[in-house]
């Protein structure tokens, strides 16, 4: 039985991004499948107040994934003990983070690539989690699908439900193509579900990563940053209307204002800054006007912000527009 229904759109657990208010505005736009942000066994286990917060989970929240990141086995294993006493729906373990800070202490995509210990880790977190278990990798070679195989067998092997792949290699980051042919060769040789990731940002982009790889549901990251309207562009395929300016406006002033509520004034609006970038991203907002978010220090200074905001677009953006109209993030101006 599959982890997640057919035709699934799930949104990836992402450090820094996925916490309460966020996914809130995500499930505002039909995202159902939702996890808390990626949660460091070392600093779970020892209970760092922060990442104790991460395991919030809203009383309407129907569906709710909880993903842990680390390499050390004692750590890891307490860890574990302490995600038991919450209630999440799977618990996905990362081996996919190409972020240094990660990678240099030998986890995410670093431990990826050591695969016979990856195999350890997660035998530990199968054995103890009341949860069922799920992986999240990337490819380990562009050309030679073999390593990757043998990384999606061993977790099969070891209890994984599912395993989640994003199709670029550690390197890559998060630029450049996605090997669609390695994540298909994983999707047949296993009889679990294999999620397709990497570079969905419209429906196009969706379309082919689902034909070429041969995978049912997809896991949305970056391309969701700012944008809770792919979600809906997804599922509405033909028939999405984009968000007009004021939409625009409407949800990031409810996103931000439910941080500050979340949060507390000054510490919701230093973390918010880069979820405002976000919204405004190839949405006709000049570089001078976006510089002033890093000057946003209160709710009086973001009303007054989005005074502006609410302006609209420059006449350049809407000029544009008229060549490019399938643009990415399009805003829909009356």
């Amino acid at each position: 039985m599959n982890i997640y229904p057919e035709n699934s759109i799930i949104l990836a657990p992402l450090s820094g991004y996925t916490d309460l208010p966020y996914r809130r505005s995500a499930r505002r736009f039909g995202c159902k499948y939702c996890f808390t942000e990626m949660i460091d066994a070392g600093s779970l286990a020892y209970g760092n107040a922060k990442t104790t917060r991460f395991m919030e989970r809203d009383d309407d929240e129907e569906w709710l994934g909880v993903q842990l990141v680390g390499c050390d086995h004692d750590r890891i294993s307490k860890a574990v003990d302490i995600l038991n006493q919450h209630n999440f729906d799977v618990l996905d373990f990362n081996l996919g983070c190409p972020v240094p800070k990660v990678a240099k202490k030998g986890a995410g995509a670093a431990l990826g690539q050591k695969i016979d210990e990856a195999f350890k880790c997660f035998e530990i977190i199968e054995k103890l989690s009341r949860h069922p278990v799920t992986a999240k990798i990337r490819i380990l070679d562009e050309q030679d699908p073999e390593m990757t195989l043998r990384l999606v067998n061993g977790l099969t092997e070891a209890g994984a439900q599912a395993v989640t792949i994003h199709g670029r290699v550690k390197n890559k980051f998060y630029a450049g193509p996605v090997y669609f042919d390695i994540i298909s060769a994983a999707r047949e040789a296993v009889d679990i579900q294999i999620i397709a990731n990497g570079g969905i940002t419209n429906i196009e982009t969706y379309a082919e990563i689902r034909k070429k790889t041969g995978c049912d549901s997809v896991m949305l990251a970056r391309g969701a940053m700012g944008n809770p309207w792919l979600f809906r562009e997804l599922r509405d395929q033909e028939n999405y209307i984009p968000p007009s300016a004021k939409d625009l406006c409407d949800e990031l002033e409810l996103h931000i204002l439910e941080m500050i509520d979340y949060y507390g004034e000054s510490l919701a609006m230093r973390i918010s800054r880069k979820i405002i970038l976000d919204y405004l991203k190839s949405r006709g907002f000049p570089g001078k006007f976006k510089a002033q978010v890093s000057f946003l220090h209160s709710g009086k200074d973001f009303s007054e912000f989005m005074k502006v905001v609410r302006e609209g677009p420059s006449e350049r953006y809407r000029q544009w527009l008229k060549v490019y109209p399938m643009a990415d993030r399009k805003l829909l101006l009356i």
